[in-house]
């Protein structure tokens, strides 16, 4: 299946990470079932995220990067998803960070899901340490809809509207869509887009609509595509 994903998308964002530990045999053999150019984003688990809320996380920290070495030069970054009940602690927050970077220098968006993070003084946190925030739909505050001021990594997770992870999307929602991620092509790292709204199999029909009218962007504007 992931073979076959890979001859239409470039990229695949790793879920089961949140859940479960999957041994590095695993990763390189998917990273050897993908072409050259295709990329893997891997989410980190709960256990840091959500049951240590990013306190003392090095051990379970240390097993996952070094599971995840497996996919090797297809490793696009990690993604740290927050629950929306945890509010920012920027002592906290700071140290997971800063224990984060001693051991990765990959790429990393975070998407957080309470107010407190949509603030001056997170958007300063991320900075320090290289840290993007994704653009999330729905967005549960206005600041959300969007990725950080000059992301290193524009990353959009679309987790469909109205109804979570069931809504499809519409082409004027696709399309504007489309031209925000175009405004992004010359961030560090190249934009990605991650339609999550799996219930009813749209996701994937989205995500190839979506693609086409980048492509469609692309040609008729002489832009390379993302």
């Amino acid at each position: 299946m992931l073979a076959r994903y890979a001859t239409r998308f470039p990229v695949v964002e790793v879920n089961s990470s949140f859940y479960r530990h999957h041994r590095t045999s695993t990763y390189e053999r998917w990273a050897g079932t993908v072409p050259g150019h295709f990329r893997f984003s891997v989410k980190l688990p709960q256990r840091i995220s959500h049951e240590l809320a990013l306190r003392t996380p090095g051990p379970t920290l240390d097993r996952f990067l070094g599971e995840a070495d497996g996919l090797g030069g297809k490793l696009g970054g990690f993604l740290l998803q927050l629950p929306p009940s945890l509010a920012l602690d920027a002592r906290v927050a700071s140290t997971f960070f800063r224990v984060f970077r001693k051991r990765s220098d990959a790429a990393l968006v975070c998407e957080p899901r309470h107010a407190s993070w949509f603030t001056t003084r997170a958007d300063d946190l991320f900075d320090r340490f290289a840290v993007t925030r994704a653009a999330a739909d729905p967005a549960r505050v206005p600041a959300a809809g969007r990725p950080s001021a000059d992301p290193l990594w524009p990353y959009w997770r679309w987790h469909g509207s109205p109804r979570m992870y069931y809504s499809a999307y519409s082409d004027p929602a696709l399309a504007e869509l489309a031209s925000l991620v175009d405004q992004n092509r010359s961030a560090p790292n190249p934009p990605w887009v991650i339609f999550d709204n799996t219930a009813h199999g749209f996701a994937t029909v989205d995500a190839a609509r979506f693609q086409d009218l980048l492509e469609t962007g692309s040609k008729a504007t002489g832009r390379i595509r993302a």
